[in-house]
């Protein structure tokens, strides 16, 4: 990276952390703000605390190791106020390549040890692809086809946690925390999404999301189209026939009802096309594709006729059977492509999670508590927005070696917390 390139890049970062310091409050708060933030970007391995204090401020460690971890996990900043923050100043770069297209629901696990850090348990992590001791957070984020960004992140709170008066008083969860399930917690995301005006896509969910009819329901309910992953073994009406009579306890004949997979094995070869739906790093990524308008199947009366929705069905021409569903209320006129190209732009959530983690280190802290937990998160989806907004220059899936400043962006005023050490 040329200098006056890299120089640039130091201006728009400092001016992209002031954006950020309006919303923290207390002015001894921008410092700290500042090194932290660059040491998410520049420190190499780890990046908890410690060793980012001690790549950004080698002669000044204790006192930078102090205020930094002070600034994480005990000032009472607003994550909220500084993810807003973050949204009117990443949005502007990411819009001008296209509206935003999508609401992505996701969650991701983090494996620790032990058992104090909040929210750890014993349940399924993502990131191992089992069951694991870890920590779970769920997350919103709104995308095009150019970029994607996060705007809600809530850590899952297994009940072991909700139901520990002691360990939630230990780890300061807040009195306002209760038990929710992961899809609760995603549908509460989905309604702040709406009543804060963000601009509204289609809400795509994978199997673990989609296949909850209540967050379905919910979903439509705001007014919001979905894409959602289902199980083969969910049911809908056989096409072409009505809905199972009801029951004097409100319960509907299945009868009729039939398996997703048994629509699936069922269509005629010529229902099946090739279809392309993005670049990939080497060639088009490309997959067999068929779809069906269906209703699903309720156990339970609804005053209103079932609405008809897309059922898509991925195939692969070398797999035995189906291997992949989703239901979706996108408009009956949309064309076969763009249905495809709108489930599959999920894709974008796989890309941020794998950046937040490996080039703002998500996953690194260390400390145990609420408030630190969501903290980290919300500076590390900070840093991330700014190298969404510097893409053309700096872009996150770089290699880590690449200098993204040649200079130290701290202001040459500021000192760490208690640091007594001259300029």
């Amino acid at each position: 990276m040329g200098g006056a390139r890299t120089e640039d890049s130091e201006s728009r970062f400092l001016r992209y952390v002031q954006g950020l310091a309006s919303v923290i409050g207390h002015a001894d708060r921008v410092g700290p703000l500042h090194a932290y933030c660059l040491g998410l970007m520049v420190s190499r391995g780890r990046k908890s605390v410690e060793p980012m204090a001690a790549h950004i401020a080698p002669h000044q460690t204790s006192a930078q190791h102090q205020s930094m971890l002070h600034f994480v996990g005990n000032a009472g900043w607003s994550d909220e106020q500084v993810l807003a923050k973050v949204r009117e100043m990443v949005l502007p770069q990411i819009e001008p390549h296209g509206p935003i297209e999508a609401w992505i629901v996701d969650d991701t696990g983090f494996p620790k040890k032990g058992k104090h850090s909040v929210g750890v348990s014993h349940q399924y992590c993502g990131q191992v692809g089992k069951q694991a001791n870890c920590q779970v957070s769920v997350s919103l984020s709104i995308a095009n086809h150019h970029a994607s960004l996060p705007v809600a992140y809530q850590l899952y709170l297994p009940k072991v946690w909700t139901e520990d008066s002691a360990r939630r008083c230990k780890a300061e969860v807040p009195e306002e925390i209760s038990f929710k399930t992961k899809t609760e917690i995603a549908l509460d995301q989905i309604r702040w999404a709406c009543k804060a005006g963000l601009p509204r896509g289609n809400v795509l969910l994978d199997a673990g999301y989609g296949n909850d009819s209540k967050l379905r329901e919910g979903i439509s309910e705001a007014g919001l189209t979905y894409c959602a992953g289902i199980l083969p073994q969910t049911l809908v009406w056989k096409p072409g026939t009505r809905p199972g009579r009801t029951s004097k306890k409100g319960r509907r004949d299945r009868h009729n009802a039939v398996s997703v997979k048994d629509v699936a094995l069922a269509l005629p070869k010529k229902a099946w096309r090739k279809i392309k739906w993005r670049e990939g790093t080497n060639d088009w990524l490309s997959s067999r594709f068929a779809r069906v308008r269906v209703a699903v199947a309720s156990r339970h009366e609804r005053s209103k006729k079932p609405p008809k929705e897309w059922l898509l069905i991925e195939w692969p021409e070398d797999e035995a059977e189906p291997t992949k569903y989703w239901l979706s209320t996108l408009p009956e006129t949309i064309s076969f492509i763009n249905l495809v190209d709108a489930t599959k732009l999920r894709w974008r959530i796989e890309r941020d999670y794998q950046e937040l983690k490996q080039e703002v280190g998500l996953g690194h802290y260390e400390g145990r508590r609420w408030r630190g937990f969501h903290h980290h998160a919300t500076l590390c989806i900070a840093a991330y927005g700014f190298l969404i907004s510097e893409r053309e220059t700096i872009p996150p899936s770089g290699p880590r070696s690449t200098p993204v400043f040649q200079k130290s962006v701290l202001s040459d005023s500021y000192r760490p917390r208690g640091s007594a050490l001259a300029a």
